[in-house]
């Protein structure tokens, strides 16, 4: 139901523009949020995105580089990521909440994308 894309290699300072394209009425009335796990690493919080696009939360590494936008129409979430640094390094997940309201919990959200690889190089 949740289909991520857009990730790949990119150097150190460069952008990459994230999508997740969601089937049916999904995402429609959900907060909606991506999460990301590097190798070794616990799955973390990278931005979340409330129902009607409001109420934005940014992890703290994230902040200032990365924007979370939603697209309620075409039911697809989007993630620009600017200014990537090598530990930026991870599969991003992107994912709906079980309510109305992004959460940095990840027990909070119902269903989940598979993923989307984001190399960057220093």
């Amino acid at each position: 139901q949740l289909q991520a894309s857009g990730g790949g290699l990119v150097q150190a300072g460069g952008s990459l523009r994230l999508s997740c394209a969601a089937s049916g009425r999904t995402a429609s009335n959900n907060g909606m949020g991506w999460f990301r796990q590097a190798p070794g690493k616990d799955r973390e919080i990278v931005a979340t995105i409330n129902w009607n696009g409001d109420g934005r939360y940014y992890g703290d590494s994230v902040k200032d580089r990365f924007t979370i936008s939603k697209d309620r129409a075409k039911g697809t979430l989007y993630l620009q990521m600017n200014s990537l640094k090598p530990e930026d390094t991870a599969v991003y997940y992107c994912a709906v909440a079980r309510g109305a309201i992004g959460s940095t919990d990840v027990n909070m959200y119902r269903y989940w994308g598979q993923g989307t690889l984001v190399t960057v190089s220093s």
